[in-house]
């Protein structure tokens, strides 16, 4: 009963926000993230396990890029943040919201769309309203500052208590020093004074642009101390096992190195050595969490 209220909640959220801007479908989501191998959420967002995005918290920028380089995936990382708490891990399933400059006759029509027969809300505020625990609301306002505060202290608490992470805004917040005191990792070009206005909200869960990277709705994001990875939920699982053999590896050269009986040549990248060799496998065999 609590899922099938749960899933009701959803697509109510859905309809309000479909109401009054570009978003996709449930169907579209699922025909455009086909390779996605897990559930989904109940709008059609790939849904990536919890204990995946777990496991993630544990993972290098390097170790990401190694696997969606391998698959050709070269468009999926954003640096060059002002980043709250960089020393935590931003990991989650992005929700996507895109904002262009105003244009009145566009603006009208959306906002009484948007309006009818319901509470005035910001556009901001109902796509905060829509998020779920482990999501990562991922905004496109396009570098703006003055007037491209997507939030400020209030509803940066709302985004935190709904979802238990942090947000990334490719565009500005205010009331930076309260946002930073809440701890949560957050990725914005800057703060200002001003409130959001001379913008409109133009898509939910949509394909959007952060900088050099193509965001889809359900990707993971994972954010850390050099910038922001929004990873296709098909690599998660294999960049994942990918570093746990890269852990493994580098604890058995570090071991082999601190003993002082061998060149780093020997033993790095990989021991040539045929019983150096299967030594390490044998710890490999051991030490791999599978």
């Amino acid at each position: 009963m609590k899922r099938a209220r749960l899933v009701c909640l959803t697509f109510l959220g859905c309809a309000a926000l479909s109401a009054q801007v570009i978003t996709f479908s449930r169907e579209q989501l699922i025909d455009y993230t086909k390779n996605n191998p897990f559930e989904r959420s109940a709008d059609g967002r790939p849904r990536v396990p919890d204990e995946l995005l777990k496991k993630l918290e544990g993972v290098s920028a390097e170790e990401v890029w190694t696997i969606l380089n391998r698959h050709h995936y070269n468009n999926q990382f954003e640096g060059h943040w002002q980043i709250l708490h960089p020393d935590k891990h931003l990991v989650g399933r992005a929700v996507t919201a895109q904002f262009m400059p105003l244009r009145e006759d566009v603006q009208t029509v959306a906002e009484e769309k948007a309006n009818t027969g319901g509470v005035k809300r910001n556009a901001n505020q109902r796509v905060i309203d829509s998020l779920q625990n482990g999501d990562v609301i991922v905004v496109d306002l396009y570098g703006k500052q003055e007037g491209g505060t997507y939030v400020g202290d209030n509803l940066a608490t709302a985004i935190n208590v709904f979802t238990n992470n942090g947000f990334v805004v490719d565009g500005a917040v205010r009331d930076l020093g309260s946002i930073s005191e809440k701890g949560m990792p957050v990725y914005i070009r800057g703060a200002h004074p001003t409130p959001i206005a001379n913008c409109m909200l133009t898509g939910v869960n949509v394909p959007i642009r952060i900088g050099a990277a193509t965001v889809m709705p359900g990707d993971v994001v994972y954010g850390d101390s050099e910038g922001i990875y929004f990873i296709p939920p098909q690599f998660v699982k294999e960049i994942i096992d990918n570093a746990e053999e890269i852990h493994v590896h580098d604890e058995w050269t570090q071991m082999m190195l601190k003993t002082g009986k061998y060149k780093s040549s020997d033993i790095y990248p990989s021991p040539h050595d045929p019983a150096l060799k299967s030594q390490y496998e044998a710890y490999k065999r051991e030490h791999l969490k599978r």
